[in-house]
């Protein structure tokens, strides 16, 4: 592209539009695995275990997460600045408007119109309006499983301002350093499965390991690193991102790490649970993915187009994601019913349109009547 060397990346600064059409196709592919799961197309042929693995753009969500989060401390820190970019309490606000609204009425609505949850006591409810379901054995609660990453992803919105007040000294000169301590913090989470809490005695037996924070910050550290990479001076990463068709090399190679999580011999099919060395290589997999979905749009030139994600409908997809993300398993439960469809029934072709045309009307719905008006009315304060 003429003059692109002389250009900044793209996601060095302001709103990416790519990315949201990015988050959109992400959403959609957490929902078809859901979907390929209850009507039994998670596994059996090379395609079914595809649509079972689609789950791993969740990876994609939190990498995302972490390069808009960590992106302002990266920039503060190349301009040699002193503290820290953005004020702890001001950005902790922003979160909780942004997540709490429209989770706390999903919550009411999974606990009050499913009969199966009305046995669910006081303590089910709290732990899951909280997001701490994870630590507890409330964990598997119908139309919230999904949550888990909610929860996660909560975690470390926490966690973040933690990690750029220990990182603050490392600015100006010494900012160099921030990608092998970010690099060396992702790898942390491949380790952290591997180790043997419960054998320890250091986590109860009813809390699965593989869905607490630490398991996952392989997928944040991955938008980290992307948000140093892009705020620094352009290097071989950015370069290797200016040209069109060495873009679309970065997706190859991210798809096929998404296909190599369904191979047989090397990972077991369905939801399965991994052993912890299969289940830190998938983690590692799904991680190299999310680098390498992103980093495409992030790294490319200020001012690069990608058509088909800025298209309106994938726009309008993205910005409906974290809706669709929350309502698409209620809609997935009402879709047997609706269409006379047993539970399990093998009948994926008719309840994935269903659940994706319903998933994108709440999600539209959530959006307009419940997230932005949440935002509004809380900013306001």
């Amino acid at each position: 592209m003429t003059g692109s060397a002389s250009r900044r990346p793209a996601g060095a600064r302001g709103f990416v539009p790519a990315l949201e059409g990015i988050r959109g196709l992400a959403a959609v592919g957490v929902l078809t695995t859901h979907v390929a799961f209850v009507t039994r197309s998670s596994s059996g042929s090379p395609l079914k275990r595809v649509f079972g693995r689609l789950d791993l753009a969740v990876a994609v969500f939190f990498a995302k997460s972490g390069f808009l989060l960590w992106r302002t401390h990266a920039s503060h820190a190349r301009r040699d600045e002193p503290g820290t970019a953005r004020p702890t309490r001001e950005y902790l606000r922003s979160r909780l408007v942004r997540i709490m609204p429209a989770y706390v009425v999903l919550v009411a609505a999974a606990m009050l119109l499913l009969k199966q949850n009305h046995v669910n006591g006081p303590t089910s409810w709290l732990v899951n309006l909280t997001l701490t379901q994870i630590y507890t054995s409330e964990f598997l609660v119908a139309g919230l499983t999904h949550a888990w990453s909610l929860a996660v992803e909560m975690a470390y919105y926490l966690a973040f301002p933690v990690l750029w007040t220990a990182m603050k000294g490392l600015r100006g000169n010494a900012a160099g350093w921030r990608i092998p301590v970010i690099a060396a913090f992702g790898a942390s989470g491949l380790v952290f499965p591997m180790l043997p809490w419960h054998g320890l005695g250091i986590l109860p037996p009813y809390v699965n390991e593989q869905i607490l924070p630490p398991a996952f910050t392989a997928w944040f550290a991955a938008g980290m690193l992307l948000a140093e990479v892009a705020t620094a001076p352009p290097g071989t990463l950015v370069r290797l991102c200016r040209d069109r068709l060495a873009r679309w090399g970065w997706w190859v190679v991210g798809g096929a790490a998404l296909v190599a999580t369904t191979v047989p011999a090397w990972f077991s099919e369905g939801f399965i649970h991994p052993g912890p060395v299969e289940f830190a290589a998938r983690t590692g997999l799904a991680g190299a993915m999310a680098f390498m979905v992103l980093a495409p749009v992030v790294l490319a030139p200020e001012g690069t187009r990608f058509p088909v994600l800025e298209s309106v409908p994938l726009q309008k997809v993205g910005a409906w994601s974290y809706g669709i993300f929350l309502w698409h398993q209620l809609i997935l439960l009402a879709s047997f019913p609706l269409t006379h469809t047993p539970l399990w029934a093998r009948r994926m072709s008719v309840i994935w349109p269903v659940t994706v045309a319903g998933s994108l009307a709440a999600g539209a719905a959530s959006h307009r009547f419940l997230e932005e008006p949440a935002r509004r009315a809380l900013e306001r304060r």
